[in-house]
């Protein structure tokens, strides 16, 4: 694609017709809509589509894009060529500027109903780290890691939208004062060691039934596009309570998306091949035919400053695999499930996306504004922001994750 938008400030913007993004919007005294992204404008759908009369147009006249995703890849297709054709063709601009916003002008909202939330544990860079912070005698990554993609259900509702604010959890946190000095005892108060987790995340459109698989081969026939997300994590309270049954009040407190959501159609040219799975090879409901991994940018940005660049080329599993593991046993998909790609680090030190490896568990301070820094600090804003090689020959800027952390209740 070579075309370029009408709209002034697409050109360039990382919003142009080569991404389209969808999200939903709401301004003062109106209900909530359907939008797409052009630019730094927001175009209401359901206006645009009723004067066009398009037979769809009802899926855009919604508070959640749920509807419009369930609809399959046909309906997404024909939707997309129909937004480029709107926003290239110059006879169109009479009947879509009415419908355009400053995207400053409205307020955005978690653009689709989570059903269910899994988060996996998909870079081998971050296990490798985190197994050798914890377990420093013993072989980085556990027996199974690179024979299947590890998970774990999250809680669909704390998933909310960029820009909302973050309350410090409270939990149990191990403290190793004890009557005899040996026994670990916990004691209760706000964590003292927030994290992040700078990952991706993709969104199921069309639903499986249950007892049935989906393939990696289907991948895009059930998955309608890719958001940006961030996993808070408090690892005191983690540390504590994850043996043996793993996460549970350490992440469940809140997790944060973008509010647009970047189809996969925009990520045609960002398709790349994953590092190598051949030592051990992969089982067969886990292989995958051609590029199954995507190069894109990550930044973690703490209080304004860049402190790492994760590259999402860099991870073990693919999201293909990652979705056929969750539907190998017969689990069904339902329409805005989530799931979560697990920490984003690439070999670096600076590459690392979360502060727990940035900072070594605490052991190894890293810069911000001058001055040493380790895990988050009540009043700290943290912002994520994504890039992917678009059709059209530049970068595509994918939906940014923002979230600022307040005290603790």
């Amino acid at each position: 694609m070579n075309r370029t938008s009408w709209v002034e400030g697409a050109a360039g913007s990382g919003f142009d017709v080569d991404h389209l993004p969808y999200g939903v919007f709401a301004r003062s005294g109106e209900r909530p809509r359907v939008a797409v992204r052009i630019g730094d404008q927001v175009l209401d759908l359901s206006v645009v589509a009723a004067a066009d009369m398009v037979d769809t147009h009802a899926l855009f006249d919604q508070p959640t894009l749920n509807p419009f995703m369930a609809a399959g890849p046909a309906v997404w297709e024909s939707t997309r060529a129909w937004v480029t054709g709107l926003l290239t063709d110059q006879t169109e601009r009479d009947l879509v500027e009415p419908a355009l916003a400053p995207v400053d002008s409205v307020t955005m909202l978690l653009p689709f109903s989570v059903g269910d939330y899994v988060d996996f544990y998909a870079s081998e860079h971050h296990a490798s780290n985190v197994g050798r912070m914890f377990r420093p005698d013993s072989e980085p990554l556990l027996p199974n890691w690179k024979n299947l993609p590890v998970g774990y259900h999250g809680r669909s509702g704390t998933v909310v939208v960029s820009g909302t604010d973050v309350v410090r959890p409270c939990g149990q946190r191990v403290s190793t004062g004890s009557t005899d000095g040996s026994v670990p005892t916990p004691t209760y108060g706000p964590s003292q060691r927030l994290d992040i987790e700078a990952e991706l995340g993709f969104v199921v459109g069309v639903p499986s039934a249950l007892g049935d698989r989906v393939p990696t081969a289907d991948f895009a026939r059930h998955t309608f596009g890719v958001v940006g997300l961030n996993d808070w994590s408090a690892r005191d309270i983690q540390a504590w309570e994850y043996v043996p049954l793993g996460p549970f009040l350490g992440k469940s407190f809140a997790t944060s998306i973008s509010a647009w959501v970047t189809p996969l159609a925009a990520l045609d040219a960002a398709w790349t091949e994953l590092p190598g799975q051949d030592d051990p090879e992969v089982l067969d409901y886990l292989r995958v035919d051609g590029p199954a991994g995507l190069d894109i940018e990550v930044e973690v940005v703490l209080d304004g400053e860049v402190v790492a660049r994760p590259p999402y080329r860099t991870m073990y599993w693919s999201p293909a695999q990652m979705l056929a593991h969750t539907t190998v046993n017969g689990a069904s998909l339902r329409t805005g499930d989530l799931w979560g790609s697990g920490t984003v680090s690439g070999p670096e030190r600076d590459q690392r996306g979360s502060l727990l490896e940035l900072s070594w568990g605490g052991k190894e301070p890293f810069t911000v504004a001058g001055r040493e820094r380790t895990f988050l600090e009540d009043g700290d804003e943290v912002t994520l922001r994504y890039s992917a090689p678009g059709t059209g020959g530049g970068r595509i800027s994918l939906g940014e994750v923002t979230g600022r952390i307040l005290p603790a209740r």
